[in-house]
């Protein structure tokens, strides 16, 4: 009798998802995260489904160990959109007094900080001395081995 070969569904469906490609920022400017060729390292290609807000959303790798408690660790790729407004809690890209990081968002008071998710740190929290700008919101992370 012949063979015939057959793709289960989903096998079929894996192959036939639409790719897409997002940014990894190797820096994020001043102002804002700008997506243009002079500031992206690479390209890196997500099922359209892991990306909340496709147009607005950018990468980029952590260093540190600030967000360990947070289950963020050193070259992890956080994906970011830069449109939504920050939630007490979040976790965000930030600008601060002209250094980029990244920690979760707290609103307390009538003021806005950031705290450090490491319980080794003595001073967990980070409160801008002039300028806190909120560059994106964490949306997903990717980890490699």
């Amino acid at each position: 009798t012949a063979r015939g070969i057959a793709l289960l569904d989903t096998v079929r469906d894996r192959l036939s998802s639409n790719i897409v490609k997002i940014p990894l920022l190797g820096m994020i400017p001043a102002g804002g995260p700008v997506i243009t060729e002079e500031y992206v390292d690479d390209w890196v290609g997500l099922e359209d489904g892991f990306v909340k807000n496709l147009k607005d959303s950018f990468m980029v790798r952590v260093t540190g160990e600030s967000m360990i408690d947070a289950g963020i660790f050193e070259g992890d790729l956080v994906i970011a959109s830069a449109k939504p407004e920050p939630k007490n809690g979040d976790i965000v890209v930030a600008l601060v007094d002209g250094g980029n990081t990244l920690k979760r968002f707290v609103k307390e008071g009538g003021r806005a900080f950031l705290r450090a998710e490491n319980s080794s740190y003595s001073t967990p929290e980070i409160v801008p001395m002039e300028e806190l700008v909120i560059q994106g919101v964490v949306s997903g992370l990717i980890r490699t081995y």
